[in-house]
């Protein structure tokens, strides 16, 4: 048998020969190398934005299926991010209707993807709209306890005090009607209440000419308790007038009632409503009970929101009555969340007036009540 060669100085470099030190040594130098390759690769990769709530597609994929702990996922905990998502995804369109914008990237305290953000509405964005509904009338029918009202739904922006534009203010033009008006975002409602315009000759023909898709509403109430409110609010204004029974007749022997003071001629309401149906057709015309506006609030309302069509956001859980002042109130006003009635100008107490002027009152308006009636196809109950 050969002798085994002798050991050289070169026999180090044979694995068999490798000492545990230099196998560590070599492990260790491998390790580096791999972690530098790595970061350097990393530095050289552009970034992907991504926000921490929204995972690459196969890491969201990986996490719904294992769980945040690399475990398999209960049902519960799949739904759970399911959920997470739909909310976020939600979110979008309210934001987007209520113009309202939290922090940058930030809806509701979390954080939501880049491309949501970019999405939702800034705060303050809208713009001044002409108006495509109005209250047109009548005087002390309960025409601002019906705007305020309507002001609660999150989808209506109205003026609060009355323009006059179309009767007082015409020659100063849209421009400066249309600057009066709220900012409304897409898909809310513009409105205005000026219950003169019901009686003002030239209304109708001025409404339609700015858009004849404008939507009217008119609040009507009984014609006989209608003037004597008229009369008690000109009263608080001046005591000195004369009594409601001198200014209803021409002539009290023959009980020719005077058509020419205000307070009677307004609740004409057959003569007028000719006026309207001249420029825009019935539908376009919605007639609110002044009566049932107080007895069931909530009613009426919905009524106007279907005609404006809104969702019937305000209902019964949004009013309470008010015994003292003998009408319904808000239990929480548009932007407040205390309870809100109309001021002490509304509601007042009637004065006494005596039944034989009331009885002619009723018998000269019964004819035109009845023609009414037979126009909007409704029967209010004045004459029952």
């Amino acid at each position: 048998m050969a002798a085994a060669p002798a050991a050289t100085t070169q026999g180090w470099r044979s694995p068999v020969n490798r000492t545990p030190q230099s196998r560590r040594a070599a492990l260790m130098l491998g390790s580096l190398l791999t972690s530098l390759l790595l970061l350097l690769h990393c530095l050289a990769a552009p970034p992907r934005a991504t926000s921490a709530d929204e995972p690459e597609p196969d890491s969201r994929r990986r996490l719904e299926r294992t769980g945040a702990a690399g475990y398999p996922a209960s049902r519960r905990f799949s739904r759970g991010l399911a959920d997470k998502r739909d909310r976020v995804s939600m979110l979008e369109e309210p934001e987007k209707r209520a113009g309202i914008l939290p922090a940058p990237g930030l809806v509701l305290g979390r954080r939501v993807s880049p491309r949501l953000a970019g999405r939702l509405r800034p705060l303050g964005e809208g713009a001044k709209k002409l108006p495509q509904a109005l209250i047109v009338g009548v005087k002390k029918g309960g025409t601002r306890a019906l705007l305020e009202f309507l002001r609660v739904h999150p989808d209506i922006r109205a003026v609060g005090a009355e323009p006059h534009f179309f009767d007082r203010n015409y020659d100063n033009g849209l421009e400066w009607y249309r600057d009066l008006m709220p900012k409304t975002l897409e898909g809310q409602i513009t409105m205005e209440k000026t219950p003169s315009y019901f009686v003002t000759k030239e209304a109708p023909a001025r409404i339609s000419a700015m858009s004849r898709d404008t939507k009217l509403i008119v609040v009507v109430r009984d014609p006989v308790t209608r003037a004597i409110s008229d009369y008690t609010q000109t009263l608080s204004k001046k005591p000195d007038i004369p009594s409601f029974e001198s200014l209803t007749f021409k002539n009290r022997t023959t009980g020719l009632i005077d058509t020419s003071w205000s307070a009677i001629q307004i609740g004409i309401y057959a003569k007028h409503l000719d006026n309207w149906l001249q420029y825009f057709p019935m539908e376009q015309i919605l007639f609110v009970s002044g009566e049932r506006l107080i007895s069931d609030p909530a009613g009426e309302v919905g009524r106007v929101q279907d005609f404006l069509g809104l969702k019937r956001i305000i209902t019964d859980k949004h009013f309470y009555f008010n015994q003292t002042k003998g009408f319904p109130c808000l239990k929480k006003a548009e932007g407040s969340s205390k309870p809100h009635c109309l001021g002490k100008t509304k509601g007042r107490t009637h004065p006494v007036i005596h039944p034989e002027v009331v009885l002619r009152l009723r018998n000269f308006y019964r004819p035109f009540n009845m023609k009414f009636y037979q126009m909007t196809a409704h029967n209010f109950g004045w004459d029952d």
